[in-house]
């Protein structure tokens, strides 16, 4: 995947004009894209940027996060937290888990941060809560799943925020140029198209956004 759909300078431009990122995010960004080769997929300064003003929007008291990787969008999420707000965060890699927890121990949010280490699919339903705001960004194929299991647990009111559903622009290839990963995010695209039971917005930063707003059960 690309790190952005815009033009670099456009990128650039767009970075400049953001507030800048922490010293601690900076760090964490900076360590992700030394030592990982899939660092495209940490959600970066601009989008990190768009995490923190729509959660600080919102002003959950709960947060779900679908894919932790190496904690960046988990630190930008929870600036946005209610005081003595929670956040869970899920991710299947447990070689991640130690320098995630390292920068959310950094930045001062420890007791605010839970991380799970596992399958989200079976995580989910045993996290006895209801969240405010749930940022789906993990394995494509399991978008439409997660979104079935996280949708009983958001109040109407409540968002959820799934992240790579333009996947590299392919959604708007032919199909025969399509990846699997692609459809994945056409049919979970489709789906939240057709639920009647939330507004919903794609929003084109990075490599999309789509913003749901439950308004019924």
């Amino acid at each position: 995947m690309t790190t952005s759909l815009l033009s670099p300078a456009i990128e650039a431009y767009t970075a400049l004009h953001t507030t800048p990122e922490t010293s601690v995010l900076a760090a964490l960004n900076r360590e992700t894209n030394l030592k990982r080769g899939d660092a495209v997929m940490l959600s970066g300064h601009v989008q990190g940027a768009v995490l923190q003003m729509l959660s600080n929007m919102i002003a959950p008291h709960h947060i779900l996060e679908i894919g932790t990787y190496t904690g960046y969008s988990a630190i930008c999420l929870a600036q946005g937290l209610q005081p003595n707000g929670h956040l869970h965060t899920i991710e299947v890699d447990e070689e991640l888990e130690d320098i995630a927890a390292s920068y959310i121990t950094e930045a001062g949010l420890r007791t605010a941060i839970t991380q799970h280490i596992g399958a989200a699919a079976d995580i989910i339903p045993t996290i006895d809560t209801s969240f405010d705001l749930v940022f789906i960004d993990a394995d494509k194929s399991n978008y439409e799943l997660y979104y079935d299991l996280v949708f009983p647990k958001v109040p109407i009111g409540g968002y959820i925020i799934a992240d790579n559903v333009l996947y590299d622009g392919e959604v708007v290839l032919p199909a025969a140029a399509q990846s699997k990963n692609a459809r994945a995010m056409i049919a979970f695209n489709e789906k939240v198209s057709a639920d009647a039971r939330v507004q919903h917005l794609l929003l084109a930063v990075r490599d999309g956004l789509m913003i749901v707003r439950k308004v019924a059960e």
